[in-house]
């Protein structure tokens, strides 16, 4: 095990001292500004306190919470801190660690999932963000599966590019066979996250990215036109310009075999184009990444080239290496009506230092990981609440005032993070790789950290900051949100209820109305001046939602975390012009989603159901057709392990299946049972009009 990680783990009371006094002090802070913090204590909401018992409070053996959320955030701040004594033996770690229980106490700064819930704790494993190679051949493939499972096992995401993988159907030389192709593979790597769940605190994810110009790039895109289909994965498609270039022109494309270097045929660019807009209009995947962008922007091209994201594409990382992510809560920097600067500026500054300090914390799951991310020391700061942040400025999402804000304020993030991590460099030293990095982008500045600034979505993190996620507009002002395994969190905005009742506006029944629409737009009892700021994410055309994202990416390292919102109606043609500005935006990736295009989705407005998964394809309600007297049909026998089945299938006057009857050739038993469940389900589909 490498120095770092023989550091002693600082842990938090023990769980009989935890359980007999929740609020007792924790003795490895004792200065008299930390004991004064620790008493004002958290103000958390009761949503986010859900959250945080579920998924990060320590529990013991039998599942019992033994720390309460203050405790929490002093054993990540104090362990986090603690990283200072590797480059100073005298470093004030207690007065570091109460600067940094107070910004994250405070809700102003959070770190990813996995240093919350594992800082000071016997896994230690804080980056939220993976990325794995898949080279072409067996033993590289099952060598990722077993380090995807360790990386899910201790709460992290992984990301993959399976453009290495020769195409289905081509040649095996070892066994003179037949490839079976990345989409077989990626199925496998599914059911093994499907296995390891994470140990229930956080669901394992992937992100599986091809080429477009890979042989199978068809099938790839249609992999997951069934919503059960690797539901563990997001996929993207990797454009590149030349591809862009051959949609604009819309000429031929050249698709070629990885394995041999030749063109295996081609097509036409705008077919391939059409079809992954029609597929993400279906259900959102697959979303598309701009690998080229990607790589202009790579701090490092001499040790590698970027081919995959993290699961929400967001991080791009090379092969094996690792990235922790932070957000600051911009919700919390607004000051009658303006940004207060200063307070951001601090803001910055400490969660640069606390993010180059997990780098050391981290416990890998993997010495390759620990290696390369040592060597570049990627962090990712970024902001959630911005939503909020605007609406406290009076100013609507989609205007062009928000935009200019928003380069502002990102443009104000990246400076103040590169001169932070500038001051670490001076006093810890370049990270390793820095010599091997093109750094024309940062004014010559020798950095800590190869990349310092990312968007992510702060899906979880944003509810216990009890603000807006990431940079997406309001959802609604007021929906249900699916978390915690289906458990299910109703949300209100808290700004809207505030001014609701400061206007004297608010009620009830004005709320309950709220939540089944989700918007204010046409509600004439609400003034024209709050239903103008308070805009939600279907008030917002898919334009400026990409306008939006292409502002932050300006001033952003990494990458963007961004959903385009569609309503349902949205027709593909409008997806296909929303991936086309973003292209034309510089954007290095895009995701949309068309509300109710899936079975479940995280956020809802209403009671959320999408109402065609509820008809037949012809558009009436799905009812079973009554069952005539008498219907005609044929049985036939199949013999099994367990004896001769019998199957009766009977027909309509049209001559479709209306009904099946399963029966064993010996009478009881389980089997005959469970035969005739079988064969009521099916004929219930099939009376219903189900194919």
């Amino acid at each position: 095990m490498d120095k770092v990680n023989q550091m002693p783990i600082f842990h938090g009371s023990s769980a009989k001292a935890a359980a007999d006094d929740k609020g007792s002090a924790l003795s490895a802070v004792t200065t008299d500004k930390a004991m004064h913090l620790r008493a004002k204590g958290p103000a958390l909401s009761p949503n986010a306190i859900k959250v945080l018992e579920k998924r990060y409070l320590a529990k013991d053996e039998h599942g019992r919470i033994i720390e309460t959320c203050e405790e929490m955030f002093w054993r990540v701040a104090r362990n986090i801190a603690s990283a200072d004594t590797l480059y100073d033996k005298d470093a004030d770690i207690n007065g570091l660690a109460s600067e940094f229980y107070q910004i994250i106490s405070n809700l102003e700064f959070l770190p990813n999932s996995p240093t919350l819930m594992n800082a000071g704790r016997e896994l230690q494993q804080l980056s939220a963000c993976f990325v794995l190679p898949v080279e072409d051949s067996m033993d590289s493939i099952f060598e990722a599966i077993k380090d995807t499972a360790l990386i899910h096992k201790s709460g992290g995401g992984t990301g993959f590019n399976f453009s290495r993988l020769r195409p289905a159907n081509d040649k095996v030389r070892s066994t003179g066979g037949v490839a079976s192709g990345p989409i077989s593979f990626m199925r496998v790597f599914n059911s093994a996250t499907e296995a390891v769940k994470q140990g229930g605190t956080r669901r394992g994810a992937n992100m599986g990215i091809l080429r477009v110009d890979h042989p199978d790039i068809l099938d790839f895109i249609v992999c997951k036109k069934d919503d059960s289909s690797l539901n563990n994965f997001n996929i993207s498609v990797g454009i590149t310009e030349e591809f862009m270039k051959a949609v604009v022109s819309d000429s031929e494309f050249e698709l070629v075999n990885p394995r041999t270097k030749k063109i295996e045929r081609t097509c036409k660019a705008k077919e391939v184009f059409d079809l992954i807009t029609e597929m993400a209009w279906k259900n959102g995947d697959p979303g598309i990444i701009f690998l080229d962008r990607i790589n202009r922007d790579n701090p490092t091209p001499a040790i590698g080239e970027i081919e995959s994201t993290n699961p929400c594409g967001e991080q791009p990382l090379l092969p094996y290496e690792s990235c922790n992510l932070g957000s600051v809560n911009l919700s919390k920097v607004v000051s009658e009506g303006k940004i207060a600067y200063k307070k951001l500026g601090n803001i910055v500054e400490k969660g640069v230092h606390f993010l180059d300090n997990v780098i050391d914390m981290n416990r890998y799951p993997i010495k390759k990981i620990a290696e390369m991310t040592r060597a570049n020391r990627k962090i990712g700061l970024g902001v959630m609440g911005f939503a909020d942040m605007l609406i406290e400025m009076g100013i609507p999402y989609n205007s062009v005032k928000a935009v200019k804000t928003a380069e502002e304020v990102m443009s104000f993030i990246s400076e103040r993070g590169n001169e932070a991590s500038a001051r670490l460099a001076e006093k810890r030293g370049p990270f390793p790789n820095f010599d091997k990095s093109i750094n024309n982008k940062k004014g010559g500045m020798v950095l800590r950290n190869a990349t310092v600034t990312t968007i992510a979505p702060t899906g979880t993190i944003s509810i216990i900051s009890n603000c807006s996620s990431g940079i997406e507009p309001l959802f609604a002002i007021s929906y249900v949100r699916n978390v915690l395994d289906k458990n299910e969190l109703v949300e209100v905005n808290p700004i809207f209820e505030r001014v609701a009742k400061e206007g004297g506006f608010y009620s009830e029944s004005l709320m309950r109305s709220i939540a089944e629409k989700g918007s204010i737009e046409d509600m004439k009892e609400i003034p024209k001046e709050v239903r103008s700021t308070f805009v939600v994410s279907h008030d917002i055309t898919p334009e400026w939602h990409i306008k939006m994202q292409a502002a932050f990416q300006k001033a952003t390292d990494n990458a963007v975390s961004k959903t385009v919102n569609f309503p349902h109606e949205a027709t593909i043609e409008d997806v296909r012009g929303v991936y086309m500005l973003a292209y034309k935006s510089d954007c290095k990736g895009v995701t949309i989603y068309r509300d109710k295009s899936r079975e479940e989705q995280v956020l809802n407005i209403g009671n959320g159901k999408a109402e065609e998964k509820q008809k037949s394809p012809n558009g009436h309600p799905i009812t079973p057709r009554p069952r005539p007297k008498r219907t005609t049909g044929s049985t036939t026998r199949i013999r099994t392990s367990c004896g001769d089945l019998y199957v009766t299938i009977n027909e309509d006057e049209k001559g479709r299946p209306f009904e099946i009857f399963c029966n064993m050739g010996k009478a009881g038993g389980c089997e005959g049972s469970q035969n005739e469940a079988v064969g009521r389900l099916i004929s219930q589909a099939m009376r219903s009009g189900i194919d």
